[in-house]
């Protein structure tokens, strides 16, 4: 099972702040895939490590 992270925790995880990440979501800067539940943003574990590792695994 791929755990699901919040967007506190993958900010933290790659230095920057929440706030960044949802500019990012919003104008698609870099390729951060994420999911909602409901209305809540989450990230898969995986996704984060591809983005940090340069990859996209599509």
């Amino acid at each position: 099972m791929n755990t699901l992270l919040t967007p506190a925790e993958v900010a933290r995880h790659l230095g920057v702040t929440a706030g960044t990440l949802s500019v990012w979501r919003c104008t698609g800067r870099y390729p951060l895939n994420f999911i909602k539940v409901g209305r809540r943003v989450m990230y898969r574990q995986s996704d984060v490590e591809n983005f940090v590792n340069g990859g996209t695994d599509e």
